[in-house]
């Protein structure tokens, strides 16, 4: 009984560590893009 608690508490941290990186690794990739598309915006304006 305990092994089974033990394995299902290990998924669901496993679970939830997988969807904070890609949740952060997505955040990332926007805040990066965001501020490469004002970059780009700022060189056309000059």
């Amino acid at each position: 009984m305990q092994d089974e608690a033990g394995n299902f508490d290990m998924g669901v941290a496993g679970s939830l560590t997988m969807i904070i990186l890609t949740l952060s690794m997505v955040f990332l990739m926007v805040s990066f893009y965001r501020r490469y598309k004002r970059l780009l915006d700022r060189k056309d304006q000059e």
